[in-house]
């Protein structure tokens, strides 16, 4: 019950979603009175979006000859000539850049004119500022059309773990949850989504600033590969140092083992930059475990946008599971009641 990531057809015709995810779509995608905006970096699978009735935003690149595409999600591209023109090209740099006020203004305008009550959930603030020129537009938005329901979410969660979460706030939407209650209810269950990923190596993260040179150096001598993760703000997380591949896909399992929700209902997402053989290895690692036999397992390929970050070789594992929150030290606790005390409500 797994679906391949396949790059979408280069005909302009719209991809057709393998079963599971055209049974996710009849399961979710009802009729219903709020319209959901997601962004490219979501890395839905070909046909989610599309089946689920979310709009997406294109998010914009920047090759290393200066010329400036944008994230059609592979419709125009494919994604092993992308990431092996980087394996290729180890110097020639990708770039990214936060998206405007006026782009957002622009999506906006058009979705207050539709007039359905509107929710966003966007890249989180840890990896970019975009987040906070959607809330800028959205407070020119609610100037100029005050009878409009806007909502902005930080999905405080990266890559396919946005596409796990826009799959749940469609489904709670056809049961009936208003704009306002969808709100609520995505700023709670961000924080239960879960994601875990390795890199083939520290070059990437090098080059873009993330960690120094001499520790990427290092880590390429000694076949050093990472498992990381985000945290409550999206941003980077390293958990840990594994002496191998292989063992870092193994402290991906352990950590699903740990975490998971156990419940079968909901799909898992795996999520790669061409690295499709561990992507396999890893769901073949997940069906093993007791009830996970016939999970939903969703397969989908990195964006340009986050993929110029980590590289070719990155493979990551997503699901939904306990509350990330609980895993803040009782002191950061104590610091966060006081900011909220001080500041008012959370600031989604």
């Amino acid at each position: 019950m797994s679906q391949g990531d396949q790059s979408s057809p280069k005909d302009g015709k719209t991809a057709e979603a393998p079963a599971d995810v055209r049974n996710v779509g009849r399961a979710y995608h009802q009729k219903r009175n709020v319209k959901i905006i997601m962004d490219s970096t979501a890395d839905f699978a070909t046909g989610v979006a599309e089946r689920l009735g979310v709009e997406v935003i294109p998010f914009s690149y920047v090759d290393a000859d200066g010329v400036e595409h944008q994230d059609d999600r592979w419709q125009e591209q494919d994604p092993h000539e992308f990431y092996e023109h980087m394996r290729k090209n180890p110097d020639a740099r990708f770039h990214t850049a936060a998206v405007t006020p006026g782009r957002y203004f622009e999506v906006f305008e058009c979705a207050a004119q539709e007039g359905l009550p509107t929710i966003y959930m966007g890249l989180p603030a840890g990896l970019s500022s975009s987040i906070d020129s959607a809330r800028q537009a959205a407070q020119m938005i609610r100037e100029r059309y005050p009878d409009f329901e806007l909502y902005v979410l930080d999905r405080r969660c990266d890559s396919a773990a946005g596409q796990l979460l826009a799959i749940e706030v469609v489904r709670q939407a056809s049961l009936g949850l208003t704009a306002e209650e969808l709100y609520e209810w995505a700023r709670d269950a961000r924080y239960f989504i879960h994601g875990y990923f390795t890199l083939d190596s520290f070059d990437t993260l090098a080059a873009g600033g993330r960690i120094p040179p001499a520790a990427a150096n290092v880590g390429g001598k000694l076949d050093i590969k990472p498992e990381l993760s985000y945290d409550l703000n999206g941003a980077l997380s390293l958990r840990g140092m594994c002496r191998g591949r292989k063992k870092a896909l193994r402290a991906i399992v352990q950590d699903f083992r740990e975490n998971y929700a156990h419940d079968t209902s909901l799909p898992v997402g795996i999520v790669s930059t061409d690295a499709q053989k561990d992507a396999d290895w890893l769901e073949a690692q997940i069906r093993k475990e007791k009830g996970c036999e016939d999970l939903t397992i969703i397969h989908s390929t990195v964006s340009p946008i986050l993929g110029a970050h980590v590289g070719p070789g990155m493979v990551a594992l997503v699901f939904w599971g306990k509350d990330r929150r609980e895993k803040i030290s009782l002191t950061d606790r104590i610091a966060r009641k006081v900011k909220k005390g001080a500041r008012g409500p959370e600031e989604g």
